[in-house]
Protein backbone atom coordinates (compact mmCIF):
# COMPACT_ATOMS: atom_id res chain seq x y z
CA UNK A 1 0.00 0.00 0.00
CA UNK A 2 1.24 3.48 -0.80
CA UNK A 3 2.21 5.92 1.92
CA UNK A 4 0.02 8.85 2.88
CA UNK A 5 -0.40 11.87 0.64
CA UNK A 6 2.74 13.19 -1.05
CA UNK A 7 3.53 16.89 -1.35
CA UNK A 8 2.12 16.92 -4.90
CA UNK A 9 -1.09 15.25 -3.70
CA UNK A 10 -1.53 17.84 -0.96
CA UNK A 11 -0.91 20.64 -3.47
CA UNK A 12 -3.70 19.31 -5.71
CA UNK A 13 -5.98 18.83 -2.71
CA UNK A 14 -5.25 22.34 -1.42
CA UNK A 15 -5.72 23.91 -4.86
CA UNK A 16 -9.14 22.29 -5.12
CA UNK A 17 -10.25 23.68 -1.78
CA UNK A 18 -8.86 27.10 -2.71
CA UNK A 19 -11.13 26.97 -5.77
CA UNK A 20 -14.03 26.02 -3.49
CA UNK A 21 -13.37 28.98 -1.21
CA UNK A 22 -13.04 31.50 -4.04
CA UNK A 23 -16.09 30.28 -5.93
CA UNK A 24 -18.22 30.05 -2.77
CA UNK A 25 -17.47 33.72 -2.10
CA UNK A 26 -18.19 34.75 -5.69
CA UNK A 27 -21.39 32.69 -5.97
CA UNK A 28 -22.77 34.06 -2.70
CA UNK A 29 -22.73 37.70 -3.82
CA UNK A 30 -26.31 37.79 -5.08
CA UNK A 31 -28.88 39.55 -2.94
CA UNK A 32 -31.39 37.24 -1.22
CA UNK A 33 -34.67 39.09 -0.63
CA UNK A 34 -37.11 36.26 0.07
CA UNK A 35 -37.40 32.49 0.36
CA UNK A 36 -38.14 32.10 -3.36
CA UNK A 37 -34.73 33.71 -4.02
CA UNK A 38 -33.08 31.39 -1.51
CA UNK A 39 -34.78 28.11 -2.34
CA UNK A 40 -35.45 28.30 -6.12
CA UNK A 41 -33.31 31.26 -7.23
CA UNK A 42 -36.41 33.26 -8.18
CA UNK A 43 -36.67 31.04 -11.25
CA UNK A 44 -33.71 32.70 -12.96
CA UNK A 45 -31.19 29.84 -13.15
CA UNK A 46 -30.07 28.93 -16.71
CA UNK A 47 -31.28 25.63 -18.08
CA UNK A 48 -27.77 24.30 -18.81
CA UNK A 49 -26.63 24.93 -15.23
CA UNK A 50 -29.68 23.12 -13.84
CA UNK A 51 -29.02 20.17 -16.16
CA UNK A 52 -25.41 19.82 -14.95
CA UNK A 53 -26.53 20.25 -11.34
CA UNK A 54 -29.11 17.45 -11.67
CA UNK A 55 -26.36 15.28 -13.19
CA UNK A 56 -24.05 16.08 -10.26
CA UNK A 57 -26.77 15.56 -7.65
CA UNK A 58 -27.65 12.14 -9.08
CA UNK A 59 -24.05 11.06 -8.52
CA UNK A 60 -22.33 10.56 -5.16
CA UNK A 61 -19.19 9.04 -3.66
CA UNK A 62 -21.11 5.75 -3.63
CA UNK A 63 -21.62 6.07 -7.42
CA UNK A 64 -18.01 7.17 -7.96
CA UNK A 65 -16.76 3.99 -6.26
CA UNK A 66 -19.75 1.69 -6.81
CA UNK A 67 -20.01 1.90 -10.61
CA UNK A 68 -16.56 0.36 -11.19
CA UNK A 69 -17.30 -2.24 -8.50
CA UNK A 70 -20.39 -3.48 -10.37
CA UNK A 71 -18.74 -3.93 -13.76
CA UNK A 72 -15.60 -5.43 -12.15
CA UNK A 73 -17.63 -8.10 -10.37
CA UNK A 74 -20.40 -8.61 -12.94
CA UNK A 75 -21.01 -6.97 -16.32
CA UNK A 76 -22.57 -3.86 -17.91
CA UNK A 77 -26.22 -4.55 -17.03
CA UNK A 78 -26.11 -1.74 -14.47
CA UNK A 79 -26.29 0.72 -17.38
CA UNK A 80 -29.91 -0.39 -17.74
CA UNK A 81 -30.65 1.52 -14.54
CA UNK A 82 -29.89 4.75 -16.40
CA UNK A 83 -32.03 3.83 -19.39
CA UNK A 84 -34.80 3.21 -16.87
CA UNK A 85 -33.98 6.66 -15.48
CA UNK A 86 -34.36 8.08 -19.00
CA UNK A 87 -37.95 6.80 -19.16
CA UNK A 88 -38.60 8.12 -15.68
CA UNK A 89 -37.23 11.58 -16.52
CA UNK A 90 -39.40 11.65 -19.64
CA UNK A 91 -42.45 10.97 -17.46
CA UNK A 92 -41.46 13.56 -14.83
CA UNK A 93 -40.78 16.21 -17.49
CA UNK A 94 -44.08 15.68 -19.32
CA UNK A 95 -46.44 14.92 -16.42
CA UNK A 96 -45.14 16.37 -13.14
CA UNK A 97 -43.11 19.47 -14.08
CA UNK A 98 -46.02 21.33 -15.77
CA UNK A 99 -48.13 20.75 -12.65
CA UNK A 100 -45.42 22.09 -10.34
CA UNK A 101 -45.02 25.26 -12.42
CA UNK A 102 -48.77 25.76 -12.73
CA UNK A 103 -48.96 26.31 -8.96
CA UNK A 104 -45.59 28.19 -8.74
CA UNK A 105 -44.28 25.52 -6.37
CA UNK A 106 -41.18 26.00 -4.23
CA UNK A 107 -41.37 22.39 -3.03
CA UNK A 108 -42.87 19.38 -4.79
CA UNK A 109 -45.15 18.63 -1.84
CA UNK A 110 -47.21 21.77 -2.45
CA UNK A 111 -48.96 19.79 -5.16
CA UNK A 112 -50.49 17.55 -2.50
CA UNK A 113 -51.74 20.61 -0.62
CA UNK A 114 -53.78 21.59 -3.68
CA UNK A 115 -55.27 18.12 -3.87
CA UNK A 116 -55.66 16.89 -0.30
CA UNK A 117 -55.07 19.90 1.96
CA UNK A 118 -52.28 21.35 4.10
CA UNK A 119 -51.92 18.25 6.27
CA UNK A 120 -50.99 16.12 3.22
CA UNK A 121 -48.18 18.53 2.31
CA UNK A 122 -46.84 18.45 5.85
CA UNK A 123 -46.99 14.66 6.11
CA UNK A 124 -45.17 14.18 2.81
CA UNK A 125 -42.60 16.77 3.90
CA UNK A 126 -41.95 14.97 7.18
CA UNK A 127 -41.60 11.65 5.33
CA UNK A 128 -39.02 13.26 3.05
CA UNK A 129 -37.06 14.77 5.95
CA UNK A 130 -36.89 11.51 7.90
CA UNK A 131 -35.89 9.54 4.83
CA UNK A 132 -33.27 12.07 3.77
CA UNK A 133 -31.75 12.23 7.26
CA UNK A 134 -31.06 8.49 7.22
CA UNK A 135 -30.18 8.12 3.54
CA UNK A 136 -27.99 11.22 3.13
CA UNK A 137 -26.35 10.73 6.52
CA UNK A 138 -25.31 7.23 5.44
CA UNK A 139 -24.08 8.51 2.06
CA UNK A 140 -22.09 11.18 3.87
CA UNK A 141 -20.50 8.41 5.95
CA UNK A 142 -19.55 6.43 2.82
CA UNK A 143 -17.94 9.49 1.27
CA UNK A 144 -16.09 10.33 4.49
CA UNK A 145 -14.91 6.73 4.84
CA UNK A 146 -13.36 6.85 1.38
CA UNK A 147 -11.66 10.19 2.05
CA UNK A 148 -10.30 8.98 5.42
CA UNK A 149 -8.80 5.88 3.78
CA UNK A 150 -7.03 7.94 1.15
CA UNK A 151 -5.96 10.92 3.25
CA UNK A 152 -5.01 9.18 6.49
CA UNK A 153 -4.64 5.50 5.50
CA UNK A 154 -6.99 4.50 8.30
CA UNK A 155 -10.63 4.71 9.30
CA UNK A 156 -10.39 5.67 12.95
CA UNK A 157 -13.32 7.58 14.43
CA UNK A 158 -11.31 10.81 14.64
CA UNK A 159 -10.20 10.75 11.01
CA UNK A 160 -13.66 9.80 9.77
CA UNK A 161 -15.08 12.71 11.79
CA UNK A 162 -12.52 15.06 10.20
CA UNK A 163 -13.51 13.78 6.74
CA UNK A 164 -17.19 14.35 7.56
CA UNK A 165 -16.28 17.88 8.65
CA UNK A 166 -14.43 18.52 5.38
CA UNK A 167 -17.50 17.53 3.36
CA UNK A 168 -19.97 19.46 5.51
CA UNK A 169 -17.89 22.64 5.55
CA UNK A 170 -17.51 22.44 1.78
CA UNK A 171 -21.27 22.04 1.39
CA UNK A 172 -22.09 24.85 3.83
CA UNK A 173 -19.74 27.23 2.04
CA UNK A 174 -22.15 27.28 -0.89
CA UNK A 175 -25.64 26.67 0.41
CA UNK A 176 -25.62 28.81 3.58
CA UNK A 177 -25.19 32.23 1.96
CA UNK A 178 -26.13 31.77 -1.69
CA UNK A 179 -28.98 29.27 -1.50
CA UNK A 180 -29.90 27.01 -4.38
CA UNK A 181 -28.42 29.23 -7.11
CA UNK A 182 -24.99 29.01 -5.47
CA UNK A 183 -25.38 25.25 -5.07
CA UNK A 184 -26.33 24.77 -8.72
CA UNK A 185 -23.32 26.65 -10.07
CA UNK A 186 -21.03 24.91 -7.58
CA UNK A 187 -22.35 21.59 -8.87
CA UNK A 188 -21.02 22.53 -12.30
CA UNK A 189 -17.54 22.74 -10.72
CA UNK A 190 -18.00 19.43 -8.88
CA UNK A 191 -19.24 17.65 -12.01
CA UNK A 192 -16.27 18.86 -14.07
CA UNK A 193 -13.93 17.78 -11.27
CA UNK A 194 -15.13 14.22 -10.72
CA UNK A 195 -15.74 13.53 -14.42
CA UNK A 196 -12.26 14.87 -15.16
CA UNK A 197 -10.81 12.61 -12.45
CA UNK A 198 -12.66 9.64 -13.95
CA UNK A 199 -11.30 10.37 -17.44
CA UNK A 200 -7.76 10.67 -16.03
CA UNK A 201 -8.07 7.28 -14.31
CA UNK A 202 -9.45 5.71 -17.50
CA UNK A 203 -6.46 6.99 -19.51
CA UNK A 204 -3.99 5.91 -16.81
CA UNK A 205 -5.48 2.40 -16.74
CA UNK A 206 -5.37 2.13 -20.52
CA UNK A 207 -1.67 3.01 -20.40
CA UNK A 208 -1.12 0.42 -17.66
CA UNK A 209 -2.57 -2.46 -19.67
CA UNK A 210 -0.16 -3.79 -22.30
CA UNK A 211 -2.69 -4.75 -24.95
CA UNK A 212 -4.47 -3.19 -27.88
CA UNK A 213 -8.18 -2.36 -27.79
CA UNK A 214 -9.12 -5.41 -29.86
CA UNK A 215 -7.41 -7.77 -27.41
CA UNK A 216 -9.08 -6.11 -24.45
CA UNK A 217 -12.54 -6.33 -26.00
CA UNK A 218 -12.02 -9.96 -27.03
CA UNK A 219 -10.90 -10.86 -23.50
CA UNK A 220 -13.89 -9.09 -21.92
CA UNK A 221 -16.30 -10.78 -24.34
CA UNK A 222 -14.82 -14.19 -23.57
CA UNK A 223 -15.38 -13.56 -19.86
CA UNK A 224 -18.99 -12.39 -20.47
CA UNK A 225 -18.23 -8.91 -19.12
CA UNK A 226 -19.90 -6.94 -21.94
CA UNK A 227 -23.49 -8.15 -21.41
CA UNK A 228 -25.92 -5.22 -21.50
CA UNK A 229 -29.32 -6.86 -20.97
CA UNK A 230 -30.50 -9.38 -18.39
CA UNK A 231 -33.75 -11.07 -19.43
CA UNK A 232 -34.07 -13.25 -16.32
CA UNK A 233 -37.01 -12.91 -13.93
CA UNK A 234 -34.77 -12.33 -10.95
CA UNK A 235 -34.03 -9.07 -9.19
CA UNK A 236 -30.92 -7.03 -9.79
CA UNK A 237 -31.05 -5.07 -13.05
CA UNK A 238 -33.07 -7.45 -15.21
CA UNK A 239 -35.15 -5.86 -17.96
CA UNK A 240 -38.35 -6.63 -16.04
CA UNK A 241 -37.05 -5.06 -12.83
CA UNK A 242 -35.90 -2.00 -14.79
CA UNK A 243 -39.36 -1.54 -16.26
CA UNK A 244 -41.00 -2.12 -12.86
CA UNK A 245 -39.56 -1.16 -9.50
CA UNK A 246 -36.48 0.65 -10.77
CA UNK A 247 -38.62 2.79 -13.09
CA UNK A 248 -40.81 3.77 -10.12
CA UNK A 249 -37.73 4.49 -8.03
CA UNK A 250 -36.37 6.84 -10.69
CA UNK A 251 -39.73 8.62 -11.09
CA UNK A 252 -39.70 9.26 -7.35
CA UNK A 253 -36.05 10.34 -7.33
CA UNK A 254 -36.39 12.82 -10.19
CA UNK A 255 -39.93 14.04 -9.58
CA UNK A 256 -41.04 13.48 -5.98
CA UNK A 257 -37.79 14.02 -4.06
CA UNK A 258 -37.15 17.68 -3.26
CA UNK A 259 -33.41 16.97 -3.24
CA UNK A 260 -33.40 16.45 -7.01
CA UNK A 261 -36.48 18.32 -8.16
CA UNK A 262 -35.56 21.57 -6.39
CA UNK A 263 -33.13 22.27 -9.23
CA UNK A 264 -35.78 21.91 -11.91
CA UNK A 265 -38.06 24.26 -9.95
CA UNK A 266 -35.44 27.02 -10.23
CA UNK A 267 -35.74 27.36 -14.02
CA UNK A 268 -37.48 30.27 -15.76
CA UNK A 269 -40.48 28.24 -16.84
CA UNK A 270 -41.84 24.76 -17.30
CA UNK A 271 -40.27 24.33 -20.75
CA UNK A 272 -36.74 25.09 -19.50
CA UNK A 273 -37.28 22.80 -16.50
CA UNK A 274 -38.31 19.98 -18.84
CA UNK A 275 -35.29 20.58 -21.06
CA UNK A 276 -32.93 20.66 -18.08
CA UNK A 277 -34.07 17.24 -16.89
CA UNK A 278 -33.80 15.72 -20.35
CA UNK A 279 -30.32 17.15 -20.94
CA UNK A 280 -29.22 15.91 -17.52
CA UNK A 281 -30.11 12.31 -18.35
CA UNK A 282 -28.45 12.60 -21.77
CA UNK A 283 -25.23 13.48 -19.89
CA UNK A 284 -25.71 10.97 -17.08
CA UNK A 285 -25.65 7.88 -19.32
CA UNK A 286 -22.12 8.50 -20.76
CA UNK A 287 -20.84 9.42 -17.28
CA UNK A 288 -22.19 6.12 -15.94
CA UNK A 289 -20.51 4.31 -18.84
CA UNK A 290 -17.23 6.05 -17.97
CA UNK A 291 -17.16 4.55 -14.47
CA UNK A 292 -18.37 1.15 -15.68
CA UNK A 293 -15.49 1.14 -18.17
CA UNK A 294 -13.08 1.88 -15.32
CA UNK A 295 -14.39 -1.26 -13.63
CA UNK A 296 -13.83 -3.33 -16.78
CA UNK A 297 -10.25 -2.07 -17.06
CA UNK A 298 -9.67 -2.85 -13.38
CA UNK A 299 -10.91 -6.38 -14.13
CA UNK A 300 -8.33 -6.74 -16.91
CA UNK A 301 -5.65 -5.18 -14.71
CA UNK A 302 -6.12 -7.55 -11.79
CA UNK A 303 -7.67 -10.69 -13.27
CA UNK A 304 -5.53 -10.91 -16.41
CA UNK A 305 -1.90 -10.51 -15.32
CA UNK A 306 -0.79 -11.47 -18.83
CA UNK A 307 -2.15 -8.07 -19.93
CA UNK A 308 -1.03 -5.92 -16.99
CA UNK A 309 2.16 -7.65 -15.88
CA UNK A 310 0.80 -7.58 -12.31
CA UNK A 311 0.42 -10.86 -10.47
CA UNK A 312 -1.01 -10.32 -7.01
CA UNK A 313 -3.85 -11.55 -4.84
CA UNK A 314 -6.58 -8.95 -4.52
CA UNK A 315 -8.06 -8.80 -1.02
CA UNK A 316 -10.70 -6.08 -0.90
CA UNK A 317 -10.37 -5.39 2.81
CA UNK A 318 -9.23 -2.35 4.76
CA UNK A 319 -9.06 -2.50 8.57
CA UNK A 320 -11.55 -5.34 8.44
CA UNK A 321 -13.96 -3.40 6.20
CA UNK A 322 -14.84 -4.53 2.68
CA UNK A 323 -13.80 -1.92 0.13
CA UNK A 324 -14.54 -1.49 -3.57
CA UNK A 325 -12.02 -2.48 -6.21
CA UNK A 326 -11.60 1.18 -7.19
CA UNK A 327 -10.68 2.08 -3.62
CA UNK A 328 -8.27 -0.90 -3.53
CA UNK A 329 -6.66 0.40 -6.72
CA UNK A 330 -6.37 3.93 -5.33
CA UNK A 331 -4.72 2.66 -2.14
CA UNK A 332 -2.30 0.20 -3.79
CA UNK A 333 -1.50 1.35 -7.31
CA UNK A 334 -2.07 5.09 -7.68
CA UNK A 335 1.13 7.14 -8.11
CA UNK A 336 1.53 10.53 -6.47
CA UNK A 337 -0.41 13.28 -8.18
CA UNK A 338 -2.99 10.86 -9.53
CA UNK A 339 -3.93 9.93 -5.99
CA UNK A 340 -4.58 13.56 -5.11
CA UNK A 341 -6.62 14.03 -8.27
CA UNK A 342 -8.81 10.99 -7.57
CA UNK A 343 -9.29 12.10 -3.96
CA UNK A 344 -10.50 15.46 -5.22
CA UNK A 345 -12.86 13.59 -7.56
CA UNK A 346 -14.29 11.58 -4.66
CA UNK A 347 -14.72 14.76 -2.59
CA UNK A 348 -16.44 16.49 -5.52
CA UNK A 349 -18.85 13.55 -5.99
CA UNK A 350 -19.68 13.57 -2.27
CA UNK A 351 -20.02 17.37 -2.14
CA UNK A 352 -22.40 17.48 -5.10
CA UNK A 353 -24.89 15.37 -3.16
CA UNK A 354 -24.18 16.88 0.30
CA UNK A 355 -24.75 20.55 -0.55
CA UNK A 356 -27.94 19.80 -2.46
CA UNK A 357 -29.55 17.86 0.38
CA UNK A 358 -28.97 20.71 2.86
CA UNK A 359 -30.86 23.13 0.63
CA UNK A 360 -33.62 20.62 -0.09
CA UNK A 361 -34.21 19.71 3.56
CA UNK A 362 -34.18 23.38 4.56
CA UNK A 363 -36.70 24.31 1.85
CA UNK A 364 -39.16 21.61 2.95
CA UNK A 365 -38.74 22.40 6.65
CA UNK A 366 -39.31 26.14 6.14
CA UNK A 367 -41.75 26.34 3.20
CA UNK A 368 -43.92 23.33 4.04
CA UNK A 369 -43.76 23.24 7.84
CA UNK A 370 -42.42 26.33 9.61
CA UNK A 371 -43.51 29.22 7.36
CA UNK A 372 -47.23 28.30 7.22
CA UNK A 373 -47.25 27.92 11.00
CA UNK A 374 -45.63 31.34 11.57
CA UNK A 375 -47.81 33.09 8.97
CA UNK A 376 -50.92 31.92 10.77
CA UNK A 377 -49.58 33.87 13.74
CA UNK A 378 -49.05 37.04 11.74
CA UNK A 379 -45.39 36.74 10.69
CA UNK A 380 -44.97 38.12 7.16
CA UNK A 381 -41.30 39.24 7.07
CA UNK A 382 -39.61 37.39 4.19
CA UNK A 383 -36.09 38.15 5.45
CA UNK A 384 -37.02 36.47 8.71
CA UNK A 385 -37.83 33.27 6.80
CA UNK A 386 -34.58 33.54 4.81
CA UNK A 387 -32.70 33.67 8.13
CA UNK A 388 -34.77 30.74 9.35
CA UNK A 389 -33.78 28.85 6.19
CA UNK A 390 -30.09 29.44 6.95
CA UNK A 391 -30.55 28.29 10.53
CA UNK A 392 -32.26 25.16 9.20
CA UNK A 393 -29.30 24.54 6.88
CA UNK A 394 -26.95 24.60 9.89
CA UNK A 395 -29.20 22.33 11.94
CA UNK A 396 -29.47 19.79 9.14
CA UNK A 397 -25.70 19.90 8.62
CA UNK A 398 -25.26 18.93 12.28
CA UNK A 399 -28.00 16.27 12.06
CA UNK A 400 -26.50 14.68 8.92
CA UNK A 401 -23.02 14.69 10.48
CA UNK A 402 -24.36 12.96 13.59
CA UNK A 403 -26.17 10.41 11.41
CA UNK A 404 -22.92 9.76 9.54
CA UNK A 405 -21.06 9.12 12.80
CA UNK A 406 -23.93 6.93 14.04
CA UNK A 407 -23.51 4.85 10.87
CA UNK A 408 -19.80 4.52 11.66
CA UNK A 409 -20.34 3.15 15.16
CA UNK A 410 -23.40 1.10 14.32
CA UNK A 411 -21.60 -0.70 11.52
CA UNK A 412 -18.76 -1.66 13.84
CA UNK A 413 -20.52 -2.63 17.03
CA UNK A 414 -23.80 -4.25 16.01
CA UNK A 415 -25.01 -7.01 13.74
CA UNK A 416 -28.06 -5.04 12.59
CA UNK A 417 -27.86 -3.73 9.02
CA UNK A 418 -28.48 -0.07 9.84
CA UNK A 419 -26.28 1.10 6.99
CA UNK A 420 -28.14 -0.84 4.32
CA UNK A 421 -31.42 0.29 5.88
CA UNK A 422 -30.24 3.91 5.88
CA UNK A 423 -29.04 3.77 2.27
CA UNK A 424 -32.34 2.32 1.11
CA UNK A 425 -34.64 4.30 3.37
CA UNK A 426 -35.56 6.84 0.68
CA UNK A 427 -37.04 3.92 -1.25
CA UNK A 428 -39.09 3.15 1.86
CA UNK A 429 -40.39 6.72 1.71
CA UNK A 430 -40.72 6.70 -2.08
CA UNK A 431 -43.30 3.90 -2.20
CA UNK A 432 -45.80 5.87 -0.13
CA UNK A 433 -45.18 9.06 -2.11
CA UNK A 434 -45.59 7.20 -5.42
CA UNK A 435 -48.92 5.77 -4.28
CA UNK A 436 -50.19 9.14 -3.07
CA UNK A 437 -49.10 11.08 -6.17
CA UNK A 438 -50.40 8.33 -8.45
CA UNK A 439 -53.84 8.65 -6.90
CA UNK A 440 -53.71 12.47 -6.92
CA UNK A 441 -52.75 12.78 -10.58
CA UNK A 442 -54.48 9.87 -12.28
CA UNK A 443 -57.64 9.29 -10.22
CA UNK A 444 -60.43 11.16 -8.43
CA UNK A 445 -59.90 9.15 -5.27
CA UNK A 446 -58.00 9.59 -2.02
CA UNK A 447 -58.49 11.96 0.88
CA UNK A 448 -56.67 13.77 3.66
CA UNK A 449 -57.29 10.72 5.84
CA UNK A 450 -55.81 8.17 3.42
CA UNK A 451 -52.60 10.15 2.71
CA UNK A 452 -50.82 9.37 6.02
CA UNK A 453 -52.12 5.79 5.91
CA UNK A 454 -50.73 5.36 2.37
CA UNK A 455 -47.35 6.86 3.32
CA UNK A 456 -47.15 4.53 6.31
CA UNK A 457 -48.46 1.55 4.33
CA UNK A 458 -45.76 1.89 1.66
CA UNK A 459 -43.02 2.26 4.26
CA UNK A 460 -44.14 -0.73 6.34
CA UNK A 461 -44.61 -2.94 3.25
CA UNK A 462 -41.03 -2.38 2.08
CA UNK A 463 -39.77 -2.90 5.64
CA UNK A 464 -41.57 -6.25 5.90
CA UNK A 465 -40.11 -7.32 2.54
CA UNK A 466 -36.50 -6.73 3.66
CA UNK A 467 -34.23 -9.82 3.78
CA UNK A 468 -33.73 -9.44 7.54
CA UNK A 469 -37.53 -9.68 8.01
CA UNK A 470 -38.90 -11.71 5.07
CA UNK A 471 -35.85 -13.96 4.90
CA UNK A 472 -35.85 -14.61 8.62
CA UNK A 473 -39.53 -15.64 8.61
CA UNK A 474 -40.03 -17.35 5.23
CA UNK A 475 -36.46 -18.13 4.18
CA UNK A 476 -36.39 -16.33 0.82
CA UNK A 477 -35.43 -12.91 -0.51
CA UNK A 478 -37.27 -10.53 -2.80
CA UNK A 479 -35.33 -8.19 -5.09
CA UNK A 480 -35.25 -4.52 -4.17
CA UNK A 481 -37.04 -3.45 -7.36
CA UNK A 482 -39.94 -5.78 -6.58
CA UNK A 483 -40.12 -4.46 -3.02
CA UNK A 484 -40.62 -0.95 -4.43
CA UNK A 485 -43.26 -2.14 -6.88
CA UNK A 486 -45.26 -4.00 -4.20
CA UNK A 487 -44.93 -1.13 -1.69
CA UNK A 488 -46.20 1.35 -4.27
CA UNK A 489 -49.19 -0.85 -5.13
CA UNK A 490 -50.08 -1.15 -1.43
CA UNK A 491 -49.90 2.64 -0.96
CA UNK A 492 -51.97 3.22 -4.09
CA UNK A 493 -54.58 0.71 -2.90
CA UNK A 494 -54.85 2.57 0.41
CA UNK A 495 -55.44 5.83 -1.47
CA UNK A 496 -58.22 4.17 -3.44
CA UNK A 497 -60.14 3.67 -0.19
CA UNK A 498 -60.80 7.43 0.01
CA UNK A 499 -62.79 9.68 -2.29
CA UNK A 500 -62.07 13.14 -3.61
CA UNK A 501 -64.27 15.20 -5.88
CA UNK A 502 -61.64 17.11 -7.84
CA UNK A 503 -58.39 16.12 -9.48
CA UNK A 504 -55.41 18.35 -10.24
Amino acid sequence: MHSAFSTLDWMIFSAYFLVLIITSVLLSQGKIRNTRDYFVGSNTVPMWAVAVSVLATSQSAATFLGGPEYSYGKDLTFIGFYFSAFLAVLFVAKVLIPRFYAIHAVTVYELLEKRYGTSAKKQAGVMFLVGRLFASGARLYIGALAISMILFLDITAGHVAISIGILMLGALAYVYFGGVKSVIFSDVIQAITYIGAGIAVLIFLLMSIHADMGTMITTLEADHKLRLLDWSLGGGFSVWALLGGWLLLNIAAYGLDQDMTQRALSCKDSKEAQDSLMFSIYMTIPVALLFLCIGLLLYLFYQHPELSGLNTDVVQKFDGEKITIFMYYILHEMPEGMRGLVTVGAVAAALSSSNSVLGAMSSVAIEDLYKPWKMKRGMQDELYFVKAGRVAVLLFAVALSLMAMLSYYWQRYTELPLLSFALGVMAFAYTGLLGVYGAAIFTQRGSALTVPLALLGGFVTVLLLQPYVLGAVFGFKLGFAWQILIGTLVAFAVMMAGKQKKGI
